[in-house]
Parts: structure tokens; sequence; C-alpha cells
């Protein structure tokens, strides 16, 4: 969400120094046990949940992935690596597991198809829908705050969210563990 300045309220919950923030690019933090993103580009702060809202077909039939030697490597990436581009006038980020494009404004899906019925093969962008949560960012005196969207309804990444999502998720985070930097 874009960066709203002088709206800083009860539900807001600070997440850094607007410098140090900037200065970083994106960091990740967890707000009432939710792992979200920030990230400043293009002189806007936008806030989603960390985990990329794809969840291997095993995952969603299954009790525990792992149980059934289901690879958890595609579920639930992290975007915090994630290129951003602009696609189709949208800024958004690519999961750097899936591929899959995520508008930073509005955690819609993006996707590009053939038009149908065209004489002449030719793509173009589509929505998927929303599907990754985004947060309210507000800015006072330098302080930087998100406000947990509270948008209701199922959001596909609140899947991680729920028990059996944060056991594919800790699953997912173990089984790549030896290849994350520990700076």
């Amino acid at each position: 969400m874009s960066t709203n300045e002088n709206d800083v309220c009860a539900q807001s919950h600070f997440v850094g120094k607007r410098e140090d923030l900037v200065q970083a690019k994106r960091a990740v933090r967890t707000v009432d046990g939710r792992e979200i993103i920030i990230i400043y580009h293009s002189d806007t702060f936008y806030a989603l949940d960390l985990h990329c809202y794809q969840k291997t077909a095993g995952c969603l039939r299954l009790p525990l992935c792992s149980d059934n030697n289901i690879s958890l490597t595609d579920a639930g990436g992290k975007l915090e690596h994630g290129d951003i581009e602009d696609i189709d006038k949208k800024l958004c980020i690519i999961c750097p597991k899936h591929k899959y494009k995520i508008t930073l404004a509005e955690g819609e899906g993006l996707y590009k198809a053939v038009v149908p019925n065209q004489e002449v093969r030719t793509f173009k962008w589509y929505s998927k829908g929303i599907k990754q949560r985004v947060h309210k960012v507000s800015e006072d005196s330098g302080d930087v705050f998100v406000t947990l969207s509270d948008t209701s309804g199922f959001i596909e990444s609140d899947y991680y969210y729920t028990e059996q999502g944060r056991k594919v998720r800790n699953k997912v985070d173990d089984s790549s563990g030896e290849d994350e930097d520990d700076s």
C-alpha cells in the first residue's frame, strides 16, 4: 500500500525508521505473529505477506506434505529476494521460487496468456484476483508503521498463517536453512 503521512492509529505497529528502511530497500518484520516484507521502491513504501501465496498441490490435499514424500520446496517462497518489475503499468514483485507476478499495491496475481479468438497469436496480461495480502504503511515524524490488513475473507497468502500452513512453512524454512545467509 502506498504511504500515508500522519495516519498513525492504535492498530499501527512501528517497523523502523524511515531513513533505515529507505536505505535497506527491503525489510522483513513480524507483526502480531505475521511475517511481512516492507519494500521501499520509487519513493513509496509497500507491505505484503512475506510468503508467496503459491502452495504445492500436495499441501492442499494432505495433512502434512512431508509424510508422503512430496517436495516442499515450492511452498510459500519468501518474497524478500524477488525482483521488482513494471508489468502492464503495475509494479510487481516476482516470486524467486515460482516466478509468480504479484502487484505491490493490491496483491493481485498476474499471468500472461494468449488472447482468445485472435488470428495473430498475441499475449496479454490477465488478473488472477487478489492473492497476496497487502498491509497499510504510514509515516509519522521519520517513523514507519504498518497496520495489518483488515480486509475480510480469505486471501491465499493467509494459508501460511493457519495452523497447517505454519507447519508447511516451518518445514520449508527448515529444509532451506542451509542455503540461507546468517548475516
